[in-house]
């Protein structure tokens, strides 16, 4: 039975999939790029999709992707720049960028977590194991309740409607019929 690739990234640029796929190709990672960019532009469209590049490989590589992944960042995080965003983020924020790993790339979890320790905070593996267990929990939570929302919508979908009767009713019974108003217009 074949088996099935999943999606592992989602870049925006096929430069950064590439990367990603190269680096898992030389450790024996089978890639799949799949471009997902809209067949128009979408400035015409008026729409805010970007392109998506993602890189897909078989459920069962996952983990071993993730740690060449961590692998790589934590080398390239010895050779980063001083001026480099992440150096101007408070404690807090670096900490968020722990919590919420998810949402941030392997290289930027990798230097919060070394600025943290370089500034004498301690990181330890249950301390990352234990944030990443919070933020499951976080995005298992449902959404609040919306009902308020969906009755508002109702209401004003409603007045707006019968506002919208009302204003054409009074322009139609206000407006004198076509045949007077085009009696000066026509020379015969």
């Amino acid at each position: 039975m074949k088996e099935q690739y999943s999606i592992f990234k989602k870049f925006i640029s096929l430069e950064q999939a590439k990367e990603v796929e190269n680096l898992l190709n030389k450790n024996n990672i089978d890639t799949i790029i799949g471009d997902n960019s809209p067949p128009v532009d979408v400035t015409f469209a008026g729409s805010t999709l970007r392109n998506e590049i993602e890189v897909r490989i078989k459920q069962v590589d996952f983990k071993k992707a993730n740690s060449i992944i961590e692998k790589e960042s934590e080398i390239l995080i010895e050779n980063v720049n001083s001026d480099y965003y992440l150096f101007d983020f408070t404690n807090e924020e670096l900490y968020d960028i722990l919590l919420k790993s998810d949402e941030w790339g392997a290289f930027d979890y990798s230097l919060a977590q070394k600025i943290l320790i370089e500034r004498g905070k301690s990181i330890d593996k249950n301390l990352l194991s234990s944030l990443k267990e919070e933020r499951i929990k976080d995005l298992r939570k449902p959404e609040g309740n919306q009902k308020l929302w969906i009755i508002a919508g109702y209401i004003f979908a409603f007045l707006g409607g019968f506002f919208g009767l009302v204003i054409g009713y009074s322009l139609m019974t206000s407006k004198k019929n076509s045949s007077e108003r085009t009696k000066g217009f026509f020379i015969f």
